[in-house]
């Protein structure tokens, strides 16, 4: 049997992952398929992420785990059964998630975190992103220190009872591609470039035929309108809604009548009409972006500056010279009423100028290249395409090192309290996790583990709670003791349902990351499954 095509392997995979590569493209799948994804501890959590990282087709993952199946792992974990019991649970769990899909490979290792730090720590520098379940605090707080200093993103989820909790530990992540919801296009209508004025004024809409005059782009009358409208307002363009909805009644003056007097069917003029406070929003720099200007990262590079400081430095000149207080255009116009020539005509106008701009970025580029010493291929040409078409919405996430998180003298106390004004804040669960760490501290277990002893955990819960609280400065009053009993009362179960959940939340948060796409959390997430909600902090 001959062996299949590069071609046929190809179109195989864009069938199978399709719907994926709609979100994030193939840029975005071949950074998936090339990630190394690491998990500590296979619980009932652990292995409902990687379920949702393997079935996309992550590269590969290795399990870290030196735990043995027990009957709690057969009772929660959907990986798992009564034939597994007493085997290695990194070792089960890897061979059932590799099932699941044959492009991705994985691997364990059955030891503890605490002897991989110990005898060899390096082990955690080769993977793009180490996920957590499951670890005494202490051994977290060691291990997210090695991680922070090598500069690996850290993600710890983990599922209480109907708890859920992720908290991410990354230096800096830059994001090019951040996808944001029901962003304005960018038309430039406020302050038009000389290709575009040229073909507006190119157009006469009194002279144009009865089909030209209904196929004329929305944009052109905007413009056309626009220009009178400042002709009669000292060059002012309508700014209040008193004064656009009188721009929209100029507008629609403009349609055609009939013979009759009958003002004839024109969608594009109707377009026209609608996008009036789209088309007319102002072009600025967004405040993301002009603090990533103002970054030290951005001011000053030096040859190990990464790529995207490069191109944001060559951009914020660009703003700075050519772009004239302004970004590189978009070069993208929404679908709208005209016909096909004239359609093409002013896509090409705004292409055109959107090639300028990444001609000048590019130059800038390779001039900053030379002046650090560094090869012109250090910043490859489809990026800093990628980088000019969405400068707009370009971003960057620096969360805090865990160890500040849990350093009474660091911990955001103000913040915390502003939250608990409201009781029900989800930011209680966030304590109470923290004080069933500090229970696991003291007994080496946690509260409610065993049933004959909820109730005399109790006060010892509430104690810890207490001293967490002292410690912030804040009153021991401000939890309902109803929490407290309640958290007891989970004795450390994982529930599949929320393990299910938070393994769909974090797989999502890992993709983010290691796609460069989307906007990651920054810091902290808990969900609550008795009331179904969630909320993020900064901690």
């Amino acid at each position: 049997m001959a062996a299949p095509s590069e071609t046929g392997i190809r179109m195989d995979k864009e069938k199978k992952y399709d719907r994926q590569l709609r979100l994030w493209g193939d840029h975005g799948q071949a950074a998936l398929e090339s990630a190394k994804i690491c998990l500590i501890n296979a619980t009932a959590t652990g292995t409902e992420i990687l379920k949702n990282l393997v079935l996309p087709g992550i590269g590969s993952f290795t399990i870290i785990d030196g735990n043995r199946v027990s009957g709690q792992d057969i009772g929660n974990n959907f990986f798992l059964d009564k034939d597994n019991l007493g085997k290695s649970r990194a070792k089960v769990a890897t061979e059932l998630l590799c099932e699941l899909n044959a492009d991705v490979s994985g691997d364990c290792v059955e030891e503890t975190v605490e002897q991989l730090l110990e005898s060899n720590p390096q082990v955690f520098e080769v993977f793009d992103v180490v996920i957590v379940t499951e670890l005494p605090e202490r051994t977290l707080l060691d291990l997210a220190t090695f991680l922070w200093g090598a500069d690996v993103p850290l993600l710890i989820c983990r599922s209480y009872g109907f708890i859920g909790y992720m908290r991410m530990a990354i230096k800096e992540h830059t994001v090019i591609e951040s996808h944001p919801d029901n962003a304005h296009e960018d038309l430039r209508l406020d302050r038009q470039f000389p290709g575009l004025v040229k073909y507006i004024d190119g157009m006469n809409l009194l002279s144009m035929t009865k089909q030209e005059h209904s196929h004329t782009p929305y944009l052109v009358i905007i413009a056309k309108y626009l220009h009178q409208w400042k002709e009669e307002h000292e060059g002012n363009p309508p700014k209040n809604y008193k004064e656009k909805n009188a721009f929209k009644d100029m507008i629609r003056e403009g349609v055609r009548k009939n013979e009759e007097g009958v003002e004839e069917l024109e969608e594009n003029f109707d377009e026209a009409v609608k996008n009036v406070n789209n088309a007319l929003v102002p072009t600025v720099i967004p405040d993301d972006v002009k603090n990533i200007f103002n970054d030290d990262c951005c001011v000053n590079l030096t040859s190990d500056s990464s790529s995207f400081w490069i191109v944001s430095h060559a951009i914020k000149q660009f703003t700075e010279n050519e772009g004239k207080g302004a970004l590189p255009l978009r070069g993208s116009i929404p679908d709208m009423t005209a016909d096909s020539k004239r359609y093409i005509q002013l896509q090409n106008v705004y292409r055109e100028q959107a090639s300028q701009d990444y001609q000048a970025i590019t130059g800038r580029v390779h001039h900053i290249l030379n002046t650090l010493g560094l090869p012109l291929d250090y910043v490859a040409d489809s990026d800093i395409k990628l980088f000019c078409k969405n400068a707009h919405f370009v971003r960057v996430v620096r969360c805090r090192p865990l160890a500040q998180e849990y350093n009474p003298e660091k911990a955001k106390t103000a913040d915390i309290a502003t939250n608990l004004e409201n009781p029900d804040n989800e930011i209680v669960f966030y304590i109470l996790l923290r004080a069933v760490d500090r229970f696991y501290s003291q007994y080496s277990r946690y509260p409610g583990f065993y049933d004959d002893q909820v109730e005399a955990d109790i006060p010892k819960l509430k104690n810890c709670l207490n001293n967490i609280l002292q410690e912030w400065g804040l009153s021991p009053s401000l939890i309902k003791d109803d929490y407290i009993h309640e958290m007891c009362r989970y004795g450390a179960s994982e529930l599949h349902t929320v393990a299910a959940f938070m393994g769909g939340a974090a797989a999502q948060e890992v993709v983010k990351i290691v796609t460069k796409q989307f906007l990651p959390f920054n810091n902290t997430f808990i969900y609550n499954g008795m009331t179904s909600t969630s909320a993020t902090y900064s901690l």
